[in-house]
């Protein structure tokens, strides 16, 4: 794979799956843009890729926020000619509570960042690639494939995601703008430190669900989402592909 010439954005890029994403694209020749609610560890991520050579931006945005993701995408574009690629990453992990004690302020902060965050980003992902193509990628999880138990909202935001991700492969498959998902399961990142903290017995417990006795990695993560943005996936969309351990074999 080669992106020179190629410009990627990764939402969610301070950290974790998305860093390591970021970190991917540039090592294949692409200009990056990261963006991320935590302006500290976006802007040393975006300083990390330049110091290595890469042509990369940290734009802080609450995608959220319709008007931030406007600002986020214009930005972009007034540093970079183009948007080949878009990596929906940023999200939340919400409240650990059964479903009938599910705190209403938990739901509605989840689904904001995780359903409509990645809503609006599309929107005007897809405006910009028009005329161009381009790839889509989506960060659900195995929870869009899956119940959680105690994980009502995240649970249903990457379920939903899933459906955003199948609904606009076919609305923009005319554009030459591909749209697919993946599906992680427990991937050592900093959203899955707070449940293991100090808690081996709820370790062994997740590793018993997946086959290959581990939790993935970020980098694992990247390779598959920088794979489904190049030309050797080029008959691929719609798709929303697992990445498990064979946790849902």
């Amino acid at each position: 794979m080669n992106f020179e010439g190629k410009v990627a954005l990764v939402t969610g890029g301070a950290s974790g799956i998305g860093r390591a994403t970021a970190r991917r694209f540039a090592e294949l020749g692409a200009s990056v843009v990261i963006s991320d609610l935590d302006g500290q560890n976006g802007s040393a991520a975006a300083a990390e890729l330049r110091a290595r050579g890469a042509r990369c931006i940290f734009v802080g945005c609450d995608v959220s926020d319709p008007r931030q993701v406007v600002h986020l995408l214009d930005l972009a574009l007034s540093f970079f000619p183009r948007l080949d690629f878009a990596v929906n990453n940023a999200g939340i992990g919400g409240p650990w509570e059964p479903l009938q004690t599910y705190p209403h302020e938990g739901w509605d902060s989840v689904l904001a960042v995780n359903l409509t965050g990645v809503f609006y980003c599309m929107q005007q992902e897809i405006k910009r690639m028009i005329g161009n193509g381009g790839a889509i990628v989506n960060v659900a999880s195995i929870a869009g494939k899956r119940g959680l138990p105690y994980q009502a909202a995240y649970t249903a935001s990457k379920h939903a995601v899933i459906g955003l991700t199948r609904v606009s492969a076919q609305e923009v498959a005319r554009h030459d703008i591909r749209v697919n998902a993946v599906c992680p399961a427990y991937t050592d990142t900093p959203l899955i430190t707070p449940l293991i903290a100090g808690n081996s017995r709820r370790v062994e417990k997740m590793l018993e669900r997946i086959p290959m006795r581990r939790f993935g990695q970020p980098s694992d993560i990247a390779e598959a989402i920088v794979w489904l943005c190049s030309d050797e996936s080029s008959f691929v969309t719609g798709q929303a592909v697992n990445l498990d351990g064979g946790m849902t074999a």
